[in-house]
């Protein structure tokens, strides 16, 4: 599945048990020798919601919250509310869009989280000419830089850098964004784990709220991402809606043994 581009590969363990492991998640990531997403999706049953989902990152690294997959398996399995290791998240169907409600962003230095105490509206840091991000944890953490330009290569080049700063404990996504005269934003996102990917919804999430906190821009605000628009709306106190398109690509097996085989994890007992 996709929304915008932001693609996913999602398994449904609900019923059949299933176990990850980061070499397998990065060995089906894999897009020349396996199957290839940004972000792997687990569905597990849940106790307090309609399911639950398990989140692993091109890299196998976990992933705590991703919009963009969660209007994904609203729209693929009807689910209203899904737990994450970011919350509980509400979703509804809407004709061709899918309506997303995550937790209220989180803005304190240690709910990001950093590695000591800093201004998270801009923080007292830079990277070559990006510098003073503020700093939004939407389930998962950001930076977003407001930019009058967007350099796509320099994104490339500074997001691995930026992501693994010891300032940021739990890694980060990157944000370089485009507040424009209508209103809007244009936005291009350095995924934690994924690199620069065609949309990032929380990426789009974080990037609204720090607009709408900083008077740069009013909620509901349409975010202009490469693969498409997300429509945000927020006000300091509530929770976040997030709407926008969720696409079912195709649907597939795959033969592990011959996946691992064929990989480079043949004989190292992934």
């Amino acid at each position: 599945m996709h929304g915008l581009g932001n693609d996913f590969l999602v398994i449904d363990a609900r019923e059949q048990p299933v176990v990850m492991t980061a070499p397998l998640a990065r060995a089906l990531a894999d897009r020349h020798r396996g199957i290839g997403y940004d972000q792997l999706i687990l569905l597990r049953a849940s106790n307090v919601a309609d399911l639950r989902l398990e989140i692993a990152n091109a890299d196998g690294s976990p992933a705590e919250a991703c919009g963009n997959a969660t209007r994904c398996i609203v729209a693929l399995t009807g689910a209203e509310t899904i737990e994450t290791d970011g919350g509980i998240l509400h979703g509804m169907v809407d004709g061709t869009s899918v309506e997303v409600t995550l937790e209220p962003p989180r803005t304190d230095w240690a709910d990001i989280p950093l590695a000591y105490p800093m201004d998270t509206a801009a923080l007292p840091m830079g990277w070559d000419e990006l510098g003073s991000p503020a700093a939004v944890n939407i389930g998962n953490p950001h930076l977003v830089f407001f930019v009058d330009v967007i350099d796509e290569e320099r994104l490339a080049i500074l997001g691995p850098v930026i992501e693994h700063d010891p300032a940021f404990p739990e890694r980060i996504n990157v944000n370089l964004a485009v507040v424009q005269a209508d209103g809007s934003i244009a936005l291009r996102t350095f995924e934690r784990g994924a690199g620069l990917t065609e949309a990032c919804g929380t990426g789009a999430c974080a990037t609204a709220v720090a607009a709408i906190m900083a008077r740069r821009a009013r909620s509901p605000v349409t975010v202009h991402m490469k693969g498409g628009d997300l429509v945000i709306a927020w006000a300091p106190g509530e929770k976040i809606r997030m709407t926008g398109p969720a696409a079912h690509v195709f649907s597939g097996e795959i033969d592990l043994d011959a996946l691992l085989s064929g990989s480079s994890l043949s004989g190292s007992g992934a």
